[in-house]
């Protein structure tokens, strides 16, 4: 009796409708995901090294891969409804203790496993909460319960590897372990995204085209605000004197942060949002994969990276010692550029997958950006901030002036369609009303 009374009052869980947006555990979910990115371009920003950046992006493709299989749940299965949120939270404790123990993971060989032990048996939480789920969501499905079992061996292959490269590398000669380590968990990303393309389109569905565009939108935008917030608590403008030239340096840093989200979601964003709605099948399918659960990858890669370049030059200009007059240290500079140029390109790539089409304004400023990167180098570090700072928001001027009909016609297109749905959902609830006068 005790079990019916829980069951009524969870409810059942319940499907994603065609038109559902993103429900609020989703985004409550996501917040764990802001630790994440954050511990990250933390441990990273300790120590910024080629091998240590190399770090930094494998545990971010792991992490990316576990997010990718969330969103293919949370595809068929509203986050919110039934016994489902119990599930949930049991994930993100997974995930919170994953991004705890991610500093651990590439530490010294002498520290012990107990970190690398600790981010694999998260990583094993993870997976189950999620595979349950679909296996539950599939359950009427023979074809799409069928990627279950093809992913089985990617589940296991990777769990094996992340145990193993948490286990050998201690128990070998001290310099080969560290590059045995590394190995194991490039392997691990091979095998997790090749999977991905090798299983094909066949019983996957993106119920709700709205709902997933919403859903890779909305990370992108946690990852771009992560970025303002490493900056501040890395560059030392929090907790401290405000100085006359830490106000341009975080001046410079939310102005071409917010010139990168005008890049993408100004138009790029939209318009992706109509194609995917407007495929059908293994179109859209295809596109959802190709364009939002890989692409988005590297424009969260490149975020990760000119943050801890911005970082460091503001940490430069903040420094009394220094000044605004001294240059940035170390790869401070080619970090800031190069993670400009990375987002920049993958959202070229983005715009080819969704749309065809490729923008010359981008292209240009790629270019320009690598003739600059040189530059900015011999400027103060003060200087280098205010050179991508201007030429970020050169591209959002020019885009503004040379593609303002197709802007104006995109605004249109959502404007007609946001109008359309709000009459349908307003005729809907009328008969809320009409029942009450009847």
């Amino acid at each position: 009796m005790g079990g019916d009374r829980w069951r009524k009052g969870l409810g059942a869980p319940a499907r994603v409708s065609p038109a559902a947006r993103v429900d609020k555990f989703e985004i409550f979910f996501d917040l764990v995901f802001v630790v994440s990115f954050f511990i990250i371009t933390r441990a990273t920003a300790a120590n910024v090294t080629v091998r240590e950046l190399l770090h930094a992006l494998l545990v971010l493709a792991v992490l990316w891969w576990c997010w990718v299989v969330h969103s293919a749940v949370a595809a068929r299965l509203r986050l919110g409804e039934g016994f489902v949120p119990i599930l949930m939270v049991v994930g993100m404790v997974a995930l919170f203790t994953f991004a705890l123990a991610l500093p651990q993971t590439f530490g010294d060989l002498r520290q012990g496993i107990a970190g690398p032990i600790l981010v694999t048996a998260s990583y094993v939480v993870i997976r189950v909460v999620h595979t349950s789920l679909y296996w539950y969501a599939t359950r009427d499905e023979p074809a799409a319960r069928r990627k279950v079992w093809l992913f089985l061996p990617e589940v296991l292959l990777s769990t094996c590897l992340l145990l193993v490269a948490a286990l050998l590398p201690p128990q070998v000669d001290p310099e080969t372990g560290p590059w045995l380590r590394d190995a194991l968990w490039i392997a691990v990303v091979a095998i997790q995204y090749s999977s991905g393309l090798l299983a094909g389109t066949d019983g996957w569905k993106i119920t709700s085209a709205e709902h997933w565009t919403e859903r890779y939108d909305l990370i992108l935008i946690i990852a771009l605000g992560e970025s303002v917030i490493s900056v501040g608590v890395g560059g030392n403008l929090l907790g401290k004197p405000v100085t006359w030239p830490a106000i341009p340096a975080a001046i410079f840093g939310i102005l071409f942060t917010a010139a990168l989200w005008w890049a993408h979601f100004d138009m790029i964003g939209p318009a992706a949002r109509i194609a995917l709605h407007a495929a059908r099948g293994h179109p859209r399918v295809a596109m959802a994969r190709d364009a939002y659960a890989y692409l988005y990858l590297p424009m969260i890669a490149g975020v990760i990276v000119f943050a801890l370049g911005a970082e460091e030059l503001v940490r430069t200009v903040t420094d009394p010692v220094g000044g605004a007059g001294e240059r940035g240290h170390g790869p401070a500079v080619p970090l800031l550029f190069s993670g400009v140029m990375v987002y920049l390109a993958a959202n070229m790539a983005f715009q080819w997958r969704t749309l065809r089409t490729v923008s010359w304004t981008r292209i240009g400023t790629l270019v320009v950006l690598a003739v600059a990167l040189p530059v900015g180098r011999h400027l103060s570090a003060l200087g280098a901030l205010g050179l991508l700072t201007a030429i970020c928001l050169a591209l959002v001027a020019v885009e503004l002036v040379i593609f303002a009909d197709a802007r104006v016609a995109l605004r249109q297109a959502v404007h007609q369609e946001r109008a359309s749905a709000e009459e349908n959902e307003a005729a809907w609830r009328a008969r809320w009303h009409d029942g009450e006068s009847g």
